[in-house]
């Protein structure tokens, strides 16, 4: 073979591994430089401990760990009997001190008819004055007796002053029976699934005691630590992708930034190795849609989008 044919094969050779060359380095430089992901964590949602809001025998308790719960639910209720006992007696106070106003007022009602018929007297006497018909003693015995009747009617309101008072007492009671007869009902606050159930039926409870806890799984938040130098590249609100185990290989989630820590902490001891653990690094949290597959305590990683 030719010199010139030997060139010829070199050169096809040496451009054929310079194409592989370009296109590996292509390849390696659009992936991650390291092959690791840029941040791993755990999942968690807002728990919330829903408890009784009043004291009694829980009569009806319709809740199940793993239910789906909706904002307003009606789910059971805390015995009402000696509470509708309670307001039963003081609907029965209310009406006897409502019959001891009565007459109070009816009296009240009487003076107030004789100042009427006194101030049109008083007209009277007024205009027969300016025709020289009535005297100015006519005058003052009509206006004294308006202000006798006024000074008495004065007095029985002042006579009526504790029945009122004891009135509004009473009412101020009734609507606090109201108030507790409406907690006695359970009613679940915000939709979510119901994570822990920690009273059953026919167990009495106590305001304050923990009947379940539940939380909004349609949202996970992912909250996974980072270095000081991975800040500049991260902001609220960018996009990020999520993977997590699956059978065969990692599944890919779409996330969002919603909360970026200002201090560092110590890495949490779950992360990574020992000398991992013991590095300033910030916290963040991503939300990602739950399609059913993310729990709470589930790890997982945090892969930044690619521009």
């Amino acid at each position: 073979m030719s010199l010139k044919g030997n060139t010829y094969i070199k050169m096809k050779k040496y451009n054929y591994i310079l194409g592989l060359g370009i296109i590996s380095i292509t390849l390696f430089s659009c992936g991650n430089s390291n092959g690791k992901a840029d941040g791993y964590g755990n999942f968690e949602a807002t728990e919330i401990i829903i408890s009784a809001e009043n004291n009694g025998k829980l009569m009806q308790f319709n809740v199940h760990e793993g239910d789906v719960l909706q904002k307003e639910q009606f789910i059971g209720y805390i015995d009402t009997i000696p509470l509708t006992l309670k307001r039963e007696q003081l609907e029965v106070s209310k009406a006897v001190v409502n019959s001891k106003s009565r007459g109070v007022l009816s009296q009240i009602n009487v003076l107030n008819a004789k100042v009427k018929n006194g101030n049109i007297n008083k007209d009277r006497i007024e205009r027969l004055i300016k025709d020289n018909a009535a005297t100015q003693k006519q005058l003052d015995d009509v206006e004294g007796e308006i202000d006798v009747f006024k000074s008495q009617i004065r007095s029985v309101e002042i006579q009526n002053a504790p029945v009122v008072n004891e009135l509004k007492s009473i009412d101020v009671q009734l609507r606090q029976i109201d108030n507790q007869i409406q907690k006695s009902k359970i009613i679940n606050p915000l939709p979510g699934t119901v994570l822990t159930k920690y009273a059953e039926p026919n167990e009495i409870t106590t305001f304050g005691k923990p009947l379940y806890k539940i939380a909004d799984l349609s949202t996970m938040q992912l909250r996974v630590y980072v270095s000081e130098t991975q800040l500049t590249n991260l902001k609220i609100g960018q996009e990020v992708t999520v993977k997590v185990d699956d059978d065969d290989a990692m599944k890919s989630y779409k996330g969002n930034i919603i909360w970026i820590a200002s201090e560092a902490e110590f890495t949490p001891k779950i992360i990574q190795t020992k000398e991992e653990r013991v590095a300033l690094v910030y916290a963040l949290k991503i939300n990602v849609i739950n399609d059913g597959s993310l729990k709470i305590g589930m790890p997982a990683e945090m892969w930044l989008t690619k521009e």
